[in-house]
């Protein structure tokens, strides 16, 4: 069964017995092993007797819609022809040839479905459209949740510390580690065998076959693919690379650009291609763990209470700790990804430096093209554009540095989402948001007050370079002959 805090009817109308199939709306977890919401959509089709339809669509009217996610996602859609074909479930992959062309078609196919199931997540623009869809669907729609370990639904506010968050989590984490998902909920789904896609929705609204011409769609292609590859074998793989290669060393290097022992695992978590109990339950295993090395104590501490070596728990509490407290946030707050969505001391502080003098000014496209006076600042933008990804520990240096170099406060937040969200393959997530966020105060506390940046903690590039050796970081991303100062 899956847990009741994951499942939400999102609507009021009724299953349709006499319908043709369950329709699952593949939205957020792109994957097909542990999937709460495709078992709970296994689970009703058995309930029903009915054959299981996934349908997976791919707008192309989105923010920052571009060659790189579309690339990734298209990827993760054509691994699953076989797998699907295999358990005798259908399979709808649907990509949009302009903006609105997939209008009508969930509808189409809800119409012949005994109910619609789909995924519940605070990602982008998919609590909008889910609760769209809601409002105009004939037949009961419900969203189940499988963001992290821990269900949304299970916090009653959003938290304003990590430290506060690891004491819910400690309290909460026991009774959740007997309701991870099926790590494999097609290998007998017991259903009927689907058939043919309904004629009238094909003909109209033409399934993905193939390869896709992503020339041919009104997208950003001046943003291409990365060397990454999307899918769930890919993520596998990369996950158990980084178990082998980088996890002994994550405590002590993680933050290190030139060492760079960090998962890279956040764009396959971003576009459900992973699940992070699957993260969680490969590392367990390695570990030797079970619930039992659980420490009984609720203290919030970042360390000791898992009961695994020193490295695994480091990697947890970004996994788990933070990562869902950006999830949390979210959920809570829809307004995660605003200026007014800070804490209030912190929107104080940088109101009350708005005006400050800035030791240099840059407008966005400078920014964009990495060509301020920072080498450093501009090793780690072009490693975004180039890998959509920054390490960890420098991207925290580019948000900090956007903040001084922009005229004011506001504005360096949505520049940083507007150049996060283009070129970021883990970009339009709630952990993006808490990133971008935390250069601003979030999940922080006050500093010592300095210029423009007020109370909020400060970093600057010389600081880093004398932390790191940041020698082979510039040899990759900076240009060539630049020196740090």
């Amino acid at each position: 069964m899956i847990p009741s805090l994951r499942v939400r009817r999102a609507n009021t109308a009724l299953q349709e017995p006499r319908g043709d199939y369950v329709l699952y709306w593949m939205i957020a977890a792109r994957r097909l092993r542990a999937s709460y919401a495709l078992e709970h959509a296994r689970d009703q089709a058995r309930a029903l007797g009915k054959p299981l339809l996934v349908f997976e669509p791919l707008r192309c009217g989105y923010a920052h819609a571009c060659d790189r996610f579309h690339r990734f996602v298209l990827e993760g859609m054509e691994e699953k022809r076989g797998p699907l074909r295999a358990a005798g479930v259908g399979y709808y992959p649907y990509v949009e040839p302009e903006p609105g062309a997939g209008s009508g078609l969930l509808a189409a196919l809800a119409q012949r479905a005994c109910l619609v199931v789909t995924d519940d997540a605070p990602v982008f623009f998919l609590p909008r459209m889910v609760e769209a869809a809601a409002s105009r669907l004939t037949v009961a729609l419900h969203a189940v949740e499988g963001n992290g370990l821990s269900p949304l639904r299970a916090t009653a506010r959003e938290f304003p510390t990590a430290y506060a968050f690891r004491r819910f989590l400690q309290k909460d984490l026991p009774q959740r580690f007997d309701e991870a998902p099926e790590p494999e909920p097609l290998d007998h789904p017991d259903l009927p065998r689907f058939g043919p896609l309904p004629d009238d929705a094909a003909l109209r609204w033409p399934p993905a076959h193939g390869e896709t011409d992503l020339a041919a769609l009104p997208i950003d292609h001046a943003v291409g693919p990365t060397g990454l590859s999307g899918g769930e074998a890919p993520a596998l793989a990369a996950m158990e690379r980084f178990l082998d290669r980088g996890l002994a060393q994550y405590d002590e290097g993680r933050n290190d650009p030139d060492l760079d022992t960090t998962s890279r695992l956040s764009p396959w978590l971003h576009f459900g291609h992973l699940s992070p109990w699957t993260i969680f339950q490969a590392l367990a295993a390695r570990e030797g763990w079970s619930p039992a090395a659980v420490a009984g104590r609720v203290d919030g501490a970042k360390e000791g209470w898992w009961g695994m070596s020193r490295a695994a728990e480091a990697f947890l509490d970004e996994l788990v700790t933070w990562r869902e407290l950006g999830y949390v946030f979210a959920h809570h707050r829809p307004d995660h990804a605003t200026f007014d969505s800070l804490p209030e001391w912190a929107i104080a502080t940088l109101e009350s430096h708005a005006l400050d003098e800035r030791p240099h000014a840059y407008d966005e496209a400078t920014l964009e093209e990495a060509r301020t006076r920072d080498p450093l600042w501009n090793a780690a933008q072009r490693q975004l554009v180039r890998e959509g990804r920054i390490h960890p520990y420098l991207r925290m240096l580019w948000g900090k540095k956007v903040l001084e170099w922009s005229p004011s406060p506001r504005e360096a937040l949505e520049i940083l989402f507007r150049l996060n969200d283009r070129y970021a393959l883990d970009g339009r997530d709630p952990n993006s948001s808490s990133g971008i966020c935390w250069t601003f105060g979030r999940f922080d506390r006050p500093w010592p007050e300095r210029p423009v940046y007020g109370v909020i903690r400060s970093m600057s590039s010389e600081q880093t370079a004398r932390k790191f050796n940041v020698t082979r970081y510039l040899e990759l991303y900076g240009e060539a002959g630049a020196r740090l100062f």
